[in-house]
């Protein structure tokens, strides 16, 4: 495995990279979020580990840039700062994990493989959610054997609720998905394509399986068990 760590702390760097490699793997160590991001956008480390108080350019810069360039290299986030914002503002920043400092090296190992099996493993090319299907090979959806006709931006989106289906997903998570863009939470536009998928997969079947979950966002369930059934991806 490659590992790439962005981290400006140098006795909290040089540990983690002997750690890692003790372990058997590579660990190349960057010391600032400018050199941290040129290092991840060439795309040859299986899993990034980035502080977030970083010089030069923050470690939440770093990640979003990386999202916008369209690197899906999975990110752990390592980091002092862990109130419950923190961590919700990273994983929104497209992290995949979050550890907060001090850490157990162990637990540190053990993630860095878990996200190593997860980018690995071949993606599903077919989601189902009730009677609903959606084919990405085929870019076919159905439900109840009736093909529904989607745009390309409603597709992208229902996939998206259909990978992550059971969990509620914001706003600015689904707008930066489709675009690629800084979320500026004034827009209503996502609200706009959510009701109109919601028409197309939802009108004309029961149940209903596209619920809006009051000042959360949107979650994708065959069944609607109240709100606080529904974890936060």
């Amino acid at each position: 495995m490659q590992v790439l760590l962005i981290e400006d702390d140098g006795a909290l760097g040089r540990a983690i990279q002997q750690g890692v490699r003790e372990a058997g793997m590579d660990c190349q160590w960057r010391r600032n979020g400018v050199d941290g991001l040129d290092a991840a956008l060439a795309q040859q480390a299986d899993v990034v580990v980035l502080d977030l108080l970083l010089p030069d350019l923050s470690g939440l810069e770093v990640l979003s840039r990386m999202r916008r360039e369209g690197v899906r290299t999975p990110v752990l986030v390592l980091s002092a700062l862990g109130s419950v914002d923190d961590r919700v503002t990273g994983l929104e920043r497209g992290a995949d994990d979050y550890l907060i400092k001090p850490f157990a090296f162990a637990e540190l190992l053990a993630r860095l493989q878990a996200l190593s099996r997860r980018a690995t493993e071949a993606p599903s090319q077919e989601y189902c959610v009730g009677a609903l299907s959606l084919d990405l090979s085929l870019r076919r959806v159905t439900r109840e054997s009736k093909e529904i006709d989607l745009t390309p931006t409603e597709f992208s989106l229902l996939e998206y609720l259909m990978r992550h289906a059971g969990q509620v997903l914001s706003r600015r998570m689904l707008c930066e998905h489709l675009w690629d863009a800084d979320w500026e939470g004034v827009t209503n536009v996502v609200d706009v394509h959510v009701s109109r998928l919601r028409g197309k997969i939802d009108r004309g079947f029961s149940p209903p399986l596209l619920h809006t979950v009051r000042g959360r966002g949107y979650v994708l369930r065959a069944s609607n068990d109240g709100e606080a059934a529904y974890p936060e991806i």
